[in-house]
């Protein structure tokens, strides 16, 4: 008996029991459903976390003041100062560019509109390092930097607050308490990875901020540009020593400040969201052996309801092998529709799951094989045994059976 003879009644059996054919089928329905989906949404999900990170800036390096609890609990430390920038600046090499900033929640006012928003004071590298270009007007220039002048850049969601329609080029805006003309919008940067909203700042020149809003000559951050990916580690290493240096840390005692390596950060959380899409997409894995063994008891069933036609079969001429190819190829076509209907749920719920969420939808062609593949792999592992049964049953007992 011809392959397309054997698929032909295989399917003609499994339409004589519709309904039951698709019950059995749905534990694969819902296991290959559930891996792609899963899958599909923590790949959008690292996608968007790594371009979340990466929209801080390239090879950028964070210098903050405390110890994020290393070598003990949190601590508060001593801000730096502008000196520490010009140090780094210059006896570090390697570097495209610096930022000195330092931030501080502030209201802006402008009319009858009001917001709450973050006040940052920066310098102009801080447009570079962050690589956060213009949308309108200008960034400050050297002069405005150095006297001061108050002038500032706003992001987009305190234009929307403020301006809404309005052309902001120009406008008086109240910051803290003192007027600052607005010379810039920001492009859209959307959420960072904490949820903060990155639009939602106002930019001054550093020397502003510093007379008019904290009082002080304090900085709270620098931002380091380093020049490749490759010089980056050295860079870290050099700031690290440099810093210790001028805080004056003995080789025995902790760092009270921290290099963070923005690329590094992206690395660790993308293998954790990797790690937690297989462990996921594992459990998942498992509605595929509950429906194997559906189809194992459901062509179990088949075997004892066919002995009769089983027994005939065998007894004017079937060959064991053929007795066992129709009952195998019976359990893969359901294992294998059932995939196929799992597949297309796969990818709506792919679909539906990255729009609600806000992620980018990346399809893996591979994982849609694999889950295809592994379904009929399934059918043939599940369905083997009732198939063999079915192929050695003895033709004299078959026919006696009532």
């Amino acid at each position: 008996m011809s392959f397309a003879t054997t698929l032909r009644m295989a399917y003609q059996e499994l339409q004589r029991n519709l309904m039951r054919s698709i019950l059995t089928t749905l534990g694969i329905v819902i296991g290959i459903a559930a891996v792609i989906a899963l899958v599909t949404l923590g790949q959008g999900a690292t996608a968007s976390i790594t371009d979340e990170i990466s929209s801080l800036g390239r090879n950028l390096l964070i210098v903050a003041p405390g110890n994020a609890g290393k070598g003990g609990p949190p601590q508060a430390a001593a801000p730096f100062k502008l000196a520490d920038v010009k140090s780094i600046e210059r006896d570090v090499s390697g570097i495209v560019a610096i930022a000195a900033v330092s931030t501080r929640a502030a209201p802006v006012v402008l009319g009858n509109n009001s917001w709450s928003t973050t006040a940052i004071g920066a310098d102009a590298n801080y447009f570079a390092v962050r690589e956060w270009p213009l949308v309108s007007g200008r960034a400050f220039d050297e002069g405005e930097i150095r006297s001061g002048k108050t002038v500032c850049v706003i992001g987009q969601r305190v234009v929307t607050e403020i301006f809404g329609a309005q052309d902001p080029i120009g406008a008086p805006l109240r910051v803290g308490g003192f007027p600052c003309t607005v010379i810039g919008t920001l492009s859209e940067k959307g959420r960072s990875i904490i949820g903060t909203d990155q639009d939602d700042v106002v930019i001054m020149p550093l020397k502003t901020f510093q007379r008019r809003v904290s009082g002080n000559q304090d900085v709270s951050l620098m931002l380091v540009s380093a020049a490749s990916a490759e010089e980056t580690l050295k860079v870290k290493d050099d700031i690290l020593a440099l810093m210790r240096e001028r805080r004056h840390i003995t080789a025995n005692k902790t760092d009270d400040f921290q290099v963070n390596d923005v690329s590094e950060i992206a690395a660790i959380v993308g293998g954790v969201t990797v790690v937690l899409t297989a462990f996921l997409g594992a459990i998942a894995a498992i509605s595929l052996i509950v429906g194997g063994i559906g189809i194992m008891n459901i062509m179990l069933v088949a075997v004892t309801e066919r002995t009769r036609e089983i027994g005939i079969r065998l007894a004017i001429g079937a060959l064991e092998r053929e007795v066992l190819a129709q009952f195998l190829t019976e359990a893969v076509l359901l294992s294998l529709f059932g995939g196929l209907i799992g597949v297309v749920l796969g990818l709506s719920l792919s679909a539906a799951g990255t729009a609600i969420l806000n992620l980018p939808l990346l399809i893996s062609p591979g994982v849609i094989v694999l889950a295809t593949l592994f379904s009929g792999l399934v059918g043939v592992g599940f369905g083997y045994f009732p198939a063999r049964r079915a192929a050695r049953m003895d033709p004299i007992d078959a026919l006696r059976h009532e």
